[in-house]
């Protein structure tokens, strides 16, 4: 069978590939889509609420809330345009559907209605700032017949209009408009967050502007849609989850908003002293790797230590992700703990100021009920619980803050002079829960007046947590038990540390081999063989010695000896 070829003229063939072309340019600049095909999302917010987002000098987006975005847009492969203008004007397009997105605006009960959330990506705390001798604001009644300024439909206009408040209010279309009136000394007040207040007055220099209330909890501030729109709100909320989870949010965090925040924790010097902790490391692999190219006779040994070398650097890379773990529970713990710390005391005063009046009731009319308890039950058992509520987030906040030393990259300087018996109690309190879990029975004996060692605290606390985490996870069940015992050995002038655990034991065979690094019995239950090779290291540092005692089934016991110092330190 012949084929028949279809004859085309040049001509034809030049006009219908041009047509072509153009039908393809006409298609790569349709409106809602970028040139790769992926449709653009409008993303909304104002353009002055600094730090969070604010148009820099050159008109450009800039802030907490865009970087945010661009690094949400760029991990889901997202097309995202950021348009930033007055507050009502963009609030407004995104219900009118020209935005899609907002990328801040705070949650409440009325919004809920109109839009959809994602997760807050921070806490907003709303202040009232005055000038310099105003007075202080501790109620919203203070503000009746007063004049103050707020954003015109921000959260808080919304929420005085709805309280009627009675106080006089002059509506501004961003918070630099509202402070600047301020210091130039129009109206009394003015309603701003509390970042945003304090970035303009740093950053304007209203050095005669100050907080003078804060009447408000933090509120949840993230990401909003237009009611319904949830295949744009569930990718923000993924993409915002991953970056919380790796890290990446809180370096951006920390760049807009730790610095106004007490503290906060200085990048450039995580960098700096990283770089003076790595560029030893670099330097002595790239020796190794010139000699292992020069010495070929000594190429098994060589690779044998660049093995090692190579599980130091995974180990250390897992410790980095620990601090980076580390810091974000620090944000996401100190904040609703600051908020009990400063809330609870409030409570209290407000009871001890309604005790008087209620004690005269009970006198006159005898018990009464009050919130569902009788009065003489109320007046025992209430302040006991406000008690207990402040001391529970005080201890919340000791133990972030041990954590946050713990993880914390040491300087591997050993001339401190450390107190053993602190050491220990720290690392108590920082395993506190692990040891609950394990067993019922524990005792600490600490002996008094203990001299000093010469060393690293953090590098010896390390220890003591491997130690004591070794003992609790050694225990068959919780009706076993766990020492730990602290003396001084006046024959070795050595401070000594023992911990004894009722645990199954180690046998003879593994017993001499228990602090070489990556060995371990604990392979199938995540074990890496590393925590006691650490540990040993540290010790040896330290001058000291680490001896393991063990009977199958019946326990383990590890003695600690720290060279003590002579005389005062």
């Amino acid at each position: 069978m012949r084929l028949k070829y279809l004859q085309i003229s040049p001509r034809v063939f030049c006009v219908a590939l041009l047509l072509l072309i153009v039908a393809m340019q006409a298609s790569r600049s349709a409106p809602g889509f970028a040139q790769t095909g992926r449709p653009v999302i409008i993303v909304g917010g104002d353009h002055n609420y600094p730090p969070y987002e604010f148009l820099d000098k050159d008109g450009q987006p800039t802030g907490f809330n865009v970087e945010l975005t661009r690094a949400i847009a760029e991990l889901m492969g997202l097309n995202v345009e950021i348009h930033l203008g007055k507050w009502d004007q963009i609030r407004r397009s995104l219900e009118d559907g020209e935005v899609d997105i907002l990328q801040g605006m705070v949650q409440s009960e009325a919004r809920n209605a109109l839009f959809d959330f994602s997760p807050p990506h921070s806490i907003i705390n709303q202040s009232v700032f005055g000038r310099r001798g105003a007075a202080p604001i501790s109620d919203l009644s203070d503000l009746r017949g007063k004049e103050v300024l707020v954003q015109k439909s921000g959260l808080m206009h919304d929420y005085l209009l709805e309280k009627k408040v009675g106080a006089k209010l002059f509506l501004v279309d961003t918070h630099v408009e509202a402070m600047r009136q301020l210091a130039s000394g129009k109206r009394d007040y003015a309603l701003v967050g509390n970042l945003p207040g304090l970035y303009l007055s740093r950053e304007l220099g209203l050095s005669n502007i100050v907080p003078v209330g804060k009447l408000f909890a933090g509120q949840p501030y993230g990401y909003a849609v237009k009611k319904g729109n949830s295949q744009i709100i569930s990718q923000f909320s993924e993409g915002l989850a991953i970056l919380k989870n790796t890290g990446r949010y809180h370096k951006i965090y920390d760049k807009w908003l730790g610095a106004l925040e007490p503290n906060a924790v200085s990048w450039s010097k995580i960098i700096k002293y990283g770089a003076i902790t790595a560029l030893p490391l670099l330097l002595m692999l790239t020796g190794i790797a010139y000699l292992n190219r020069v010495l070929k006779k000594e190429v098994a040994h060589r690779t044998r230590e660049l093995q090692l070398q190579q599980q130091q650097l995974v180990q250390a890379a897992k410790m980095a992700s620990l601090g980076t773990l580390v810091s974000g529970i620090a944000h996401e713990i100190n904040n609703p703990t600051g908020l009990l710390l400063y809330n609870l005391p409030v409570l209290k005063k407000i009871y001890k100021a309604t005790e008087e009046q209620l004690e005269q009731r009970f006198r006159q009319e005898g018990d009464f009920m009050v919130s569902g308890l009788r009065y003489s039950q109320f007046r025992d058992e209430i302040p006991l619980m406000i008690d207990e509520m402040f001391d529970g987030a005080t201890r919340i906040k000791r133990i972030v803050e041990d954590l946050k030393d713990f993880a914390r990259k040491d300087t591997s300087e050993l001339d401190e002079c450390v107190a053993v018996n602190d050491v220990v109690k720290a690392a108590l309190r920082l395993v506190d829960n692990t040891i609950k879990k394990a067993t019922n029975h524990v005792a600490i004996e600490l002996g008094d007046g203990l001299p000093m060692v010469k060393g690293n605290s953090q590098r010896i606390e390390q220890v003591v947590v491997n130690l004591i985490v070794n003992a609790c996870q050694a225990l068959p069940d919780p009706a076993k038990g766990i020492t730990l015992v602290t003396r001084y050995e006046a024959e070795q002038n050595a401070v000594l540390l023992e911990i004894q655990d009722e645990g199954v034991g180690i046998s003879e065979e593994h017993l001499s081999h228990i602090a070489d690094p990556f060995f371990t019995t604990k392979r199938d239950t995540g074990g890496t063989g590393l925590g006691l090779s650490v540990s040993a290291a540290i010790i040896k540092d330290h001058n000291g010695s680490m001896v393991f005692r063990s009977v199958p089934d019946e326990g383990t016991t590890v003695r600690v000896a720290l060279p003590a110092l002579k005389g005062a330190c």
